[in-house]
């Protein structure tokens, strides 16, 4: 593997991707987030505030849903939420994860600062699974699921705890993470917590893309993983592109949803810019199948290899669907193309 485009510039910007999870308890400060880094822990009077604003109704998919008092002990049993509840000023909560507990991303240097503000971090799930020994363990008072993700444990779900069952296309979870934190806060009674993350984050968005606006030519975003690669549709990574950073797609039917790709298919696809989201990214010893297409002549006169404009980033953040992965994207591309 080449290692200006495994590692490139990118080392200084975030960690690791994979690990051992340090599961059992994450101590440090409880605070508020401003578009990618936590800020200082609220005042008592803010926390009384947000004691006041309870009891609420909330209206969900699973209908009008009453939370009595201000959560104190909150599950998230939809994997593709993690992001989004971490920015949140709590002193405890449960998560399921994307991928397996050895393969998340919780301790690369983006999800850190979160991570570490969290006193106890449980861990109640993977992928769509949902450990319910894991969850009545940790004994929460609130549990946030989707109406997708969870429909076959949902009863279940609601039979442990009071359950807000968010609706998944409604709320646009995958491509629409401010509505999702938007309505995170709005069930948590913070509110103030996200607005402020939005704002900071589209003012980072802006400043970026104002950066970028003399970028030349087309960009396209692969996952890279270890048997397979997948174009970054124009849909799911929107910050990226026309609503986002503004970067030109290349014209091609499949950069609208995304598709797994050949090398064949790169070819015709034949972007300007390469980003290549590698989901080893922090063990380039793991194989992956763009190894093998780097020995090949059909790789080598790429237009982004044969003027150098490729980039390894970390894929399972940037190409990822909640805030903190954006975020890191963000500040990941910029850091290629800014030049």
């Amino acid at each position: 593997m080449n290692g200006n485009m495994r590692k490139s510039r990118f080392g200084a910007i975030i960690g690791l991707l994979s690990l051992a999870l340090f599961l059992s308890a994450c101590s440090g400060n409880s605070g508020s987030n401003n578009g990618g880094a936590p800020s200082p822990s609220p005042t008592e009077g803010t926390a009384q505030e947000e004691a006041a604003a309870f009891p609420r109704t909330i209206e969900a998919a699973n209908g009008s849903i009453v939370i009595d008092k201000k959560p104190e002990r909150v599950a998230v049993v939809h994997w593709g939420y993690t992001d989004s509840i971490l920015l949140f000023d709590l002193k405890t909560a449960a998560v399921a994860l994307p991928f397996t507990k050895d393969n998340s991303s919780l301790q690369t240097d983006s999800y850190k600062p979160y991570v570490d503000k969290v006193e106890e971090l449980a861990i109640v799930g993977e992928n769509t699974t949902v450990n319910m020994e894991s969850l009545l363990a940790y004994a929460p008072d609130l549990i946030i699921a989707g109406n997708a993700v969870n429909a076959e444990v949902t009863e279940q779900l609601t039979k442990i705890a009071t359950t807000v069952v968010i609706d998944e296309a409604v709320t646009d979870v995958w491509s629409n993470w401010p509505a999702l934190v938007t309505k995170f806060g709005e069930i948590l009674g913070q509110e103030d917590v996200a607005e402020q993350y939005i704002a900071g984050y589209n003012a980072k968005l802006q400043e970026a893309k104002e950066k970028l606006a003399d970028v030349e030519g087309t960009v396209a975003f692969l996952q890279v993983r270890d048997t397979a690669v997948w174009l970054g549709g124009t849909n799911y990574l929107a910050p990226y592109y026309e609503k986002g950073l503004g970067l030109k797609a290349p014209d091609d039917p499949a950069m609208d949803e995304g598709a797994e790709l050949s090398l064949e298919g790169l070819s015709e696809l034949n972007p300007d810019h390469l980003i290549l989201g590698y989901f080893n990214y922090d063990n380039p010893s793991m194989a992956t199948l763009t190894d093998e297409w780097e020995k090949s002549e059909v790789w080598k006169k790429l237009k982004a290899v044969e003027s150098g404009q490729t980039y390894g980033i970390n894929g399972a953040l940037a190409m990822g669907y909640g805030p903190i992965g954006n975020s890191y994207g963000i500040e990941a591309v910029l850091e290629a193309l800014d030049k």
